[in-house]
């Protein structure tokens, strides 16, 4: 049941960047990491600023977590421009929350595909509600959390949208998938896809069911076969320069563990820890939990696509619940 190496998707790391600084890392894009690494988050949040240094207009895809600091070095790094567009991939607390600080700094307008999806919150106070039923703790959720309730865009924004500026051109891609209101931005004078969570240079991304839905996730990484773009840069690690054979071998990753799923429930109905057990043997047990909310994602998509069911009369979201080949 494993995976052929040749397709396995090849990671790449970076150096702790230097947090608050500006990284020009091409002719008009510019970098601010934020201080706020975690293990969804890598060493931080990338703020990216689109436009000429040093005066101009400027544009600035995902502003970040809201975080004194991290706003200030970005308003330090514009100082001189005009900020037109604070463009945002999506509501996780890392990506959007600072837009309103920035907002009320420069004027710049919101672009967005909109609010914080309802069925994510619900997702999340019904797992903040059962660990509280429990006697648990509520586990802190780093870089996904509650989401961020607050952002509204000023404009909203949709698939094959174009936003234009004073020498940059956006075209908005709807990507659902790690969240249903997920955007990347094609940057069309330097060939380059600002891919937020989509598609990360460092690890695979989290498809947090069920807003989340791994088949369209899927579905939005092979429309990226088809695109032009020769650089991608995700919010989080370092810029994938070679993204067509990356993007391919992340598919072939979850069709093979799609088709391990399936090899699982051959002989009969099985539930997430064992099939976890059986297919994470070789893993830390503590990641075991993150492991089974990968599997539940690959089971939803499944039953969503007509091929299991789960035996909780109906309830997908019993986690406990055993799972059979429909």
């Amino acid at each position: 049941m494993g995976q052929n190496p040749a397709m396995a998707p090849k990671f790449s790391t970076e150096k702790t960047p230097p947090y608050g600084e500006v990284e020009q890392v091409s002719p008009l894009v510019r970098r601010v990491v934020a201080n706020n690494p975690s293990r969804f988050t890598y060493h931080g949040s990338g703020t990216f600023i689109i436009g000429p240094a040093g005066g101009g207009d400027v544009a600035i895809v995902d502003p970040g977590p809201a975080d004194d600091d991290h706003v200030a070095a970005l308003l330090r790094a514009v100082e001189g421009q005009r900020v037109t567009h604070l463009l945002i991939t999506h509501t996780h607390p890392d990506h959007s929350p600072a837009a309103a600080a920035v907002k009320e700094a420069t004027g710049a307008a919101t672009f967005g595909f909109g609010p914080h999806p309802a069925e994510a919150i619900r997702a999340h106070d019904e797992r903040v509600r059962h660990a509280i039923e429990a006697g648990d703790e509520p586990e802190a959720e780093d870089g996904e959390g509650s989401g961020d309730r607050d952002f509204v865009p000023d404009v909203v924004t949709t698939n094959g949208d174009v936003i234009t500026g004073a020498g940059f051109t956006f075209e908005a891609l709807h990507t659902p998938g790690h969240i249903s209101n997920h955007l990347c931005f094609a940057f069309r004078e330097e060939a380059t896809l600002f891919t937020g969570d989509h598609v990360m240079g460092w690890s695979t991304s989290v498809v947090p069911a069920p807003d989340g839905d791994l088949n369209d996730y899927l579905h939005n990484l092979e429309r990226l076969l088809d695109r032009p773009e020769t650089t991608y840069r995700p919010t989080h690690g370092p810029a994938i320069t070679d993204p067509i054979p990356y993007v391919t071998a992340l598919i072939e990753h979850r069709r093979m563990r799609e088709r391990q799923i399936v090899d699982a429930l051959a002989d009969g109905p099985r539930g997430i820890a064992s099939i976890v057990e059986g297919l994470y043997a070789d893993i830390d047990p503590e990641l075991h939990k993150a492991a089974g909310a990968s599997v539940y994602a690959h089971l939803l998509a499944l039953s969503r696509s007509g091929r299991v069911d789960s035996l909780a009369a109906g309830d997908e979201s019993d986690w406990k619940a055993d799972w059979r080949l429909a």
